[in-house]
């Protein structure tokens, strides 16, 4: 409201003028929330199929009461894979069996005797020639300062030769014989007597397997014992063939055939400790490991028969050395016989003279051979050689009250029936006495 003053006839008048009242602004409306995008329609849906009726329900079982649950047992360590069961086409104890156990037995005698050969050179010449061989390592190195190394393989052909012979006979026949032998009595009976077995067993394969090494051994030891003085170079022979033409011209077949008798005084012994020694041996440590044999890996299995090999070498070795001594002095000289070396020689040096290089390479050589020869059975599918099994259960004997009952019931049974039989017969007779009668 604004206020006026006007002036006239000497006096103020106040003019109010009076705003007319401002119309009211319109407030902005609120605006619509946006609208949703119309959805699709929908497909119309498919008419519902009829519920099928409702089957009653099983009446349920009665609960079985929880038993406690037991006590969880501690994890036993995971013990390593066992070996596989061998799978070969080879049929145990058939022809082939003892042809493969041949062939395994020229790996085994050949190679590790052919390898031996330096230390069989130097014994051999302790035994033949003592004044110039007075031990190993004297022997050895004389050898070499005169020939050099290839000196100490001198003999190596009618070594491989003969013992590849020897090893196809002594462990094919083996386990042929120990087969053969063990199925002429029961299962039983053959594992309580096992140890005699193992040697007659052992006895009779020697016993051809050095008939057809002595032919080889007679020349390696000639060889071997005739070198020359001052350059130790052998003078009868040179190698294999020439020694057996010699030998021919000069002894004839007979003179081949000599050391047969002292070969199986020799050999027979060492080969009966060698198998029966290493099947104890071996029997031994299976028992006293944690686990049967067949759950041990084949290289397992394999260190095991080296061990027992090497263990059953040093018995073999003491046995037999007297023998092998007459063996190198016989073939030396030919016109000896064995009353004549046995009367000459010292008897402690038969049974000691070269023993202790004989120890270490018999002991070493027939580890060797058990190790070769299992190996190879091992390859073509066949099992390692020992670790007998225990010894089958008794059957069982039947008890006196079994015996007893069916005695007792039969004559029981019977009585009744041969007493009804003259009874029902007496009136027969009586009715034939009245008819005579009448």
């Amino acid at each position: 409201m604004d206020k006026l003053c006007s002036k006239g006839g000497g006096s103020i008048k106040t003019i109010e003028i009076i705003e007319p009242p401002k119309p009211p602004q319109p407030q902005p409306q609120a605006q619509p929330p946006p609208q949703k995008p119309k959805e699709a329609p929908k497909a119309p849906e498919k008419p519902k199929e009829p519920e099928k009726p409702k089957q009653p329900e099983k009446p349920k079982e009665p609960e079985k009461p929880k038993q406690p649950e037991k006590p969880k047992e501690p994890e036993k360590p995971k013990q390593p894979a066992a070996a596989p069961a061998p799978t070969s086409s080879i049929k145990l104890y058939s022809t082939e069996f003892f042809l493969a156990c041949s062939v395994g037995g020229i790996a085994s005698c050949g190679l590790t005797h052919m390898l031996m050969t330096p230390l069989d050179l130097v014994k051999c010449n302790m035994q033949a020639n003592p004044k110039e061989f007075t031990g190993s390592f004297q022997g050895i190195n004389k050898i070499m300062k005169a020939r050099g190394v290839g000196g100490l393989l001198t003999g190596w052909g009618p070594t491989l030769a003969g013992y590849s012979v020897q090893g196809a006979f002594k462990f094919g026949l083996y386990e042929y014989f120990k087969y053969k032998y063990a199925h002429m009595v029961d299962e039983e009976t053959a594992y309580k007597y096992r140890d005699l077995l193992y040697l007659s067993a052992s006895a009779s394969a020697e016993f051809f397997a050095d008939v057809g090494l002595a032919p080889f051994e007679a020349v390696k030891v000639r060889i071997q014992t005739t070198l020359d003085p001052v350059t130790l170079k052998p003078t009868f022979a040179n190698g294999l063939f020439s020694g057996l033409g010699k030998m021919m011209q000069s002894d004839g077949i007979g003179g081949l055939y000599k050391g047969v008798p002292p070969l199986w005084m020799r050999q027979i012994p060492y080969t009966m400790m060698k198998f029966f020694g290493f099947e104890r041996a071996v029997e031994l440590i299976y028992s006293n490991l944690s686990k049967p044999k067949d759950q041990y890996n084949k290289l397992q299995q394999l260190g095991v028969s080296f061990a027992g090999g090497y263990l059953a070498g040093i018995f073999c070795a003491a046995v037999s050395h007297p023998a092998d001594t007459i063996v190198s002095k016989l073939n030396k000289n030919k016109s000896m016989t064995i009353g004549q070396v046995w009367r000459e020689t010292s008897k402690f040096d038969l049974m000691t003279k070269g023993l202790g290089t004989r120890i270490v390479m018999i002991g070493t050589l027939t580890g060797l051979q058990w190790l070769i020869y299992d190996s190879f059975k091992t390859a073509v599918g066949l099992p390692t050689t020992g670790g007998a099994k225990k010894a089958p259960a008794p059957l069982p004997t039947p008890t006196k009250a079994a015996v007893a009952a069916p005695v007792v019931a039969k004559p029981a049974a019977a009585a009744p029936a041969a007493a009804a039989k003259p009874a029902a017969a007496a009136p027969k007779k009586e009715e034939k006495k009245d008819e005579k009668k009448h």
